[in-house]
């Protein structure tokens, strides 16, 4: 398998620094908290850990309003600490990604500071600056994620700017060269670092409609529905020139040798795939597949999603698979504590690059933030709706000691802890042989030995009602993973070549019951592995 791309048949770890580890006891997590654990992400077998944003910032949004795209916050450290803690993940065989937020930058950065001194500055361009409407309103009808128009009207100059997300948060103008000669070089800046690639924050937003035509109104739109919905985002998302972000982006990621340039893009399966380009014009190596996040977890359902999604992908390019991360809530909390490990065992048999979000190898869940200690700015500005993305972002839970061991007893972490971490932590979770952790792992170590389970075809299976089961095939080596979404037994007679296939893994971890007369019983919440070697006569 070393002839195909690392990130092709590798496993992504993604990492929330706040809340990983805390090295310095000041109750958030830090690079060299990350350091220290890296012996246990070695341990677990992942081959790439995905950082958030580590950038200088005033933290209006946790990170993804940058004021210094080159430097790494006090709060997390040093620049000699990134580079110990990259040189050390080399070390152990593990690349490191990091976060890419192009779209906008912090009403702090040096650009906008400029930008935003005098209307014939220098960079005034450099940002999406309007006058008012001819009622002296904004610009147009365009609506912030973050709850309010996406304008700020600035008095000292008279205009209105554009920011998609927070008023601290203005969206640079891709239109203008020199703004993406810049983010060319930030990009430059990490690669020369050794940097393995970057994760690109919001990509189907960077070009918007240069006419700022007003959004069609949304005909479905409803009372209870998100505010931003009220309108369609024809003209500020997912805009046709916006590809040429992402060829631009990979032309330069493509300077270097064995990078990988990721995609954040929330859009349907049709829409997603455009992402990758063509081979003649390559964008995202992985433009990231949220689908299962928000598909209902029923067999029949994800494996639409799953169909959906091989039948559309080029035929040169490569799936990937995501079930959680730090906006959504946890995959544990979404579908419960038994399909949480039919849903690992999915993640990581699929054909596609999985990512795992920390955390989730244990099974944790989503914690209750008292309105005292709510951080997030979304839940601040657009309260009662549940939008909040505290919850998924607590830190990570280590073992039986106070604060779980990710900082000091005597301090207050930045989030409250689960109560759950007495028992859902690494160090208990390591001496329990049928674990979630232990099954995350072996499934892990499955994966990586298996050049089916890493690289191989995928084919879909005709299986009973609540059963999802599909094959992965490499040469002679062949698995079938047949995977229970209900609380009730199963038995599924089997295709005739595996009738005499043999069980590999179960998500119970257990012994997993032999195949009887071409027939396999799933127990309620089971998962199941099972292995056929194909002999040449």
């Amino acid at each position: 398998m070393n002839t195909v791309p690392w990130w092709q048949r590798g496993i992504i770890y993604q990492i929330y620094p706040r809340s990983f580890q805390d090295a310095n006891g000041d109750g958030v997590g830090d690079l060299p908290g990350i350091l220290r654990r890296l012996d246990y992400l070695a341990w677990l077998g992942v081959d790439a850990i995905w950082l958030s944003p580590i950038y200088p910032s005033p933290m209006a949004d946790f990170g993804y309003d940058v004021s210094n795209y080159t430097d790494v916050h006090p709060l997390f450290g040093t620049m000699d600490d990134f580079d110990a803690l990259l040189e050390a993940a080399h070390a152990r065989g593990i690349r490191v990604i990091l976060d890419l937020v192009p779209n906008h930058t912090s009403d702090q950065h040096p650009w906008f500071l400029e930008s935003r001194s005098s209307r014939h500055n220098s960079k005034r361009d450099w940002y999406i600056w309007r006058d008012p409407a001819p009622d002296g309103g904004p610009p147009n009808n365009w609506l912030s994620l973050f709850g309010g128009p996406a304008w700020t009207y600035d008095e000292q100059t008279g205009q209105y700017y554009l920011h998609s997300f927070l008023a601290q948060q203005p969206d640079l103008n891709w239109h203008n060269p020199e703004v993406r000669e810049a983010i060319f070089n930030v990009m430059r800046f990490w690669l020369d670092k050794g940097v393995d690639g970057f994760r690109v924050d919001v990509a189907d937003r960077f070009i918007k409609d240069p006419c700022l035509r007003n959004n069609p109104r949304n005909p479905d739109w409803r009372e209870g529905m998100l505010p931003v919905e009220q309108f369609l985002e024809a003209y500020n998302k997912n805009y046709a020139d916006n590809h040429l972000t992402a060829r631009w982006l990979r032309a330069v990621a493509d300077e270097y040798d064995d990078r990988v340039l990721i995609g954040e893009i929330y859009l349907p399966i049709p829409e997603l795939v455009t992402y990758y380009g063509t081979p003649e014009a390559p964008e995202y190596h992985i433009p990231y597949n949220f689908t299962l996040i928000t598909t209902p977890w029923e067999a029949e359902a994800v494996r639409c999603v799953v169909d959906l999604f091989e039948g559309r992908v080029p035929s040169w390019a490569w799936p990937n698979w995501v079930l959680g991360n730090h906006d959504r809530s946890r995959v544990a909390s979404r579908v419960g504590r038994e399909q949480a490990r039919v849903a690992m065992m999915l993640l990581l048999t699929l054909r596609g690059t999985p990512t795992i979000y920390y955390g989730d190898e244990l099974g944790m869940e989503d914690v209750p933030i008292p309105p005292d200690r709510v951080q997030d700015p979304l839940e601040k500005n657009i309260p009662g709706m549940g939008l909040g993305r505290d919850p998924e972002r607590t830190p990570m839970q280590w073992d039986t000691s106070p604060n779980a061991g990710f900082c000091p007893p005597d301090v207050e972490p930045w989030l409250p802890l689960s109560e759950a971490y007495h028992t859902v932590n690494v160090a208990v979770q390591r001496e329990q042989p049928n674990s979630m952790l232990n099954m995350t792992r072996t499934l892990i170590h499955l994966r990586r030995s298996s050049k089916a389970l890493a690289v191989g075809d995928y084919f879909p299976c005709e299986t009973p009602a609540g059963v999802f089961a599909y094959t992965r095939e490499a040469g002679a080596e062949r698995y079938l993973i047949a995977l229970n979404f209900t609380g009730e037994p199963q038995a599924w007679t089997l295709p005739p070549a595996w009738k005499h296939a043999h069980p590999v893994l179960s998500t119970f971890m257990d012994r997993p019951e032999a195949v009887q007369c071409g027939t396999i019983h799933l127990r309620p919440n089971e998962g199941l592995i099972l292995e056929r070697r194909q002999h040449n006569s």
